[in-house]
């Protein structure tokens, strides 16, 4: 339960006052012997912990996707195979799965979306990606609009969706290749800049250290750059920063 919930229940009658007194004195983690589910990183920075399936047990995922669901009655996994979702479904058939973002979750059916982002890629290959990070940024409560395959060998295909990237409180631009969609996005609209460089390319692209390279020395004001293939960062960040322009400027 959240903290506004467990006050709204002992306001209403539902809990006693022991039962929240109990609540509150828990240990902000719960320890599993080889895991310790971070269960008050929402309260503290209004994300709740979000699992790297890559690399974990069936066991050890099966039961971090557990405890994590019963405590927000939702859970959000990255990285996550195919083999993962048909496992962890077995348990939770309620659970989604999306071969694109590789990403698995049980979502609130009643979560409102708010304030604007928009999500662009270079190209289509970098969608995947840029799923990641659109579905991260969703999750967490952040209308999306994607915008993809609008690189700069065709700039008018950008110019073209220039008044819904400008709306946007964020932009978010995922690049392969030589990675410059994020110095164009940057010089066009007055918001800030979220540069996600892509393993796409070709030999010399090295496996998106150009990519990263080009935006991390961009000429451009008002870029930051997050790690290579890390949409979820990107989603992340772009959400923080949503937050604010909604507190700004409320809907």
């Amino acid at each position: 339960m959240e903290t506004r919930e467990v006050l709204q229940k002992l306001k209403n009658g539902e809990l006693s006052l022991e039962e929240a007194e109990q609540y509150f004195r828990r240990q902000p983690f719960e320890e599993l012997g080889y895991a310790k589910l971070d269960t008050h990183r929402k309260v503290r920075s209004g994300f709740a912990e979000v699992i790297f399936c890559s690399g974990k047990t069936d066991e050890h995922l099966l039961s971090i996707f557990g405890k994590l669901y019963e405590e927000e009655g939702e859970v959000f996994g990255t990285r996550a195979s195919k083999q993962q979702y048909e496992m962890i479904r077995q348990k939770y058939p309620e659970t989604q799965y999306d071969e694109v973002s590789r990403i698995i979750k049980i979502e609130k059916t009643e979560k409102k979306r708010a304030g604007k982002i928009a999500v662009c890629t270079a190209g289509t290959a970098d969608i995947p990606v840029a799923e990641e990070a659109a579905q991260t940024a969703e999750y967490f409560g952040t209308y999306v609009e994607r915008i993809y395959d609008i690189g700069v060998c065709g700039i008018h295909r950008l110019l073209s969706q220039i008044e819904t990237i400008q709306s946007a409180n964020c932009i978010v631009a995922v690049a392969g290749m030589e990675g410059a969609l994020a110095s164009v996005m940057a010089g066009l609209v007055d918001k800030p800049v979220i540069g996600v460089p892509t393993s796409v390319g070709y030999g010399a692209s090295m496996n998106g250290l150009s990519a990263l390279l080009t935006m991390i020395n961009s000429c451009a004001n008002g870029i930051a750059v997050v790690n290579i293939d890390n949409g979820y960062g990107a989603g992340y960040m772009a959400t923080q920063i949503n937050r604010l322009g909604v507190k700004t400027n409320p809907l």
